[in-house]
């Protein structure tokens, strides 16, 4: 506690005497001033407590002046020296602070004021060091809470004791920890940024701010600290899964193997996980590799096996858990609608054995293609099936096709492409496409043959169509549309 006037008068061996009832004797004592100059006012910053033996105060309005400059300074006590200037403390001083409320006692001949000034000193290196030492016994506490296996809510719990108010952490606006018996965050929580470098936009929540934020800047570290090693732990494990996921889906390890592979990643082999596919969006500003790796999942999600895969984060659900794959589905939308990124996610079907998480990936990758916020499961197509598989260079084999169609658009603004693609969803029909596109039938067909000159590929032939209508849809899947 800060020394007050109290506390001085209180102290025998200063042997200081009140001469006035003062407004508040329990006022804190910033420091203290002597002086003898008649208005010491523009050299007081508030709370000290003035020393002086009255040199320049040989009149009674001198005496109210000096007083009255005091008090409008903000100090909290006179200390008037006497057998000096003056054998008593004048009769206008005691009355001058009287009506403005300023405590004053008397300082014996006997007592210098060096006495009192270190009297002030101490209690206030006392006051420091003690409050070091809580600090530090503080710093303890919270460490200990996070080294021994307590975790962040075990911090979070010390730390809502110390400051006496709620405490609560959350990630893009979902809730990760709370101390206990804190109620949820809202609009009358202060947020205190946590910087981790890294995906974790994290933010600390506190009901109310401390007056002492020394400890709370130090929760903030530890926090930081504790976050940045968890999306570098949580990093590492999804690159590690993803390598043992990409050799069940490629087909590398199967039967017995593979079960026990996908044991070793916190997998049930013989139970039905459906798998979901977030991608994120791509781009140099976007850090899209850290994103995948590191992305932090919302609470009721972030137990779920994870993987990093084909550019596409792996959410794996158990069927007939807690959470269905389309709720989970919906909470991680929202967590990464929250951190202000546009991700899509694929929904896979509900299989048991190493096969089936292979053909869940198959669909949702499939899904995904389709470019909605969320896209359920829907039935597995031949193209989806050959995309999925890297042995099958799909993407290789439409731009080869297609190269020579879209080189000529550009170059003639032929519309080959548009063409080819109504030509293909409408069935080969050439009036169809006439009337879709209002054109002369015979210019459909000049466009056709055009297309036949520039690929090779007869659009007319069956076998030829089916590789046009390949490359096309391939072509879709890439670009999303």
């Amino acid at each position: 506690m800060p020394i007050t006037v109290r506390d001085l008068l209180a102290d025998p061996g200063l042997g200081l005497r009140a001469v006035t009832d003062g407004v508040d004797l329990d006022a804190p004592i910033s420091w203290t001033a002597s002086t003898e100059l008649e208005d010491p006012s523009p050299f007081l910053s508030g709370a000290e407590v003035v020393l002086t033996v009255g040199l320049r105060q040989r009149t009674t309005a001198a005496q109210r002046r000096f007083v009255a400059s005091l008090a409008s300074a903000g100090a909290v006590g006179l200390g008037f020296g006497t057998g000096l200037g003056h054998d008593a403390v004048p009769a206008a001083t005691r009355a001058e602070a009287e009506r403005t409320g300023l405590t004053v006692f008397e300082v014996p001949y006997a007592v210098p004021f060096l006495a009192i000034t270190r009297r002030v000193a101490q209690a206030h290196a006392d006051q420091a060091s003690a409050r070091l030492e809580g600090l530090l016994r503080d710093h303890q506490v919270l460490a200990h809470a996070l080294l021994t296996g307590r975790g962040l809510p075990g911090l979070l719990t010390a730390l809502a004791g110390m400051l006496g108010t709620d405490v609560a952490l959350t990630q893009y606006g979902s809730v990760l920890h709370t101390a206990p018996r804190s109620r949820l965050p809202d609009e009358s929580w202060t947020p205190v940024a946590i910087s981790t470098g890294s995906a974790d936009a994290s933010t600390l929540a506190v009901r109310a701010l401390p007056a002492d934020a020394d400890i709370l800047a130090y929760a903030q570290g530890l926090v930081s600290l504790e976050l940045s090693s968890q999306s570098r732990h949580r990093a590492s494990l999804r690159q590690v899964r993803g390598q043992v996921l990409g050799d069940i889906v490629r087909g590398t390890v199967t039967g017995a193997e593979a079960a026990s592979r996908i044991e070793s990643v916190g997998l049930q082999p013989r139970r039905r996980h459906r798998v979901l596919a977030l991608s994120l969006p791509q781009g140099r500003g976007h850090g899209h590799d850290r994103l995948l790796a590191a992305l932090p999942l919302p609470g009721p999600a972030a137990d779920l096996v994870t993987a990093v895969l084909q550019e596409t984060l792996l959410i794996i659900v158990p069927e007939g858990g807690a959470r269905s794959g389309r709720d989970v589905a919906e909470l991680i939308a929202a967590h990464v609608e929250a951190a202000g990124l546009s991700g899509r996610i694929g929904v896979g079907g509900a299989y048991p054995h190493p096969e089936g998480l292979r053909w869940s990936w198959f669909e949702a990758r499939q899904a995904l293609s389709r470019g909605g916020r969320i896209n359920d499961v829907e039935k597995l197509s031949l193209t989806g099936l050959l995309l999925a598989s890297d042995d099958v260079p799909l993407g290789a084999m439409s731009d080869e096709v297609l190269a020579p169609v879209r080189a000529s658009d550009a170059e003639h603004g032929t519309q080959l492409m548009i063409t080819l693609a109504r030509y293909l969803d409408l069935n080969g029909s050439t009036s169809a496409v006439a009337a879709d596109l209002v054109l002369h039938r015979n210019t459909v067909r000049y466009r056709l043959a055009q297309i036949e000159t520039l690929t090779g590929l007869d659009p007319g032939v069956t076998a030829d169509r089916v590789q046009l209508w390949l490359a096309l849809t391939v072509d879709r899947l890439r670009r999303g549309e």
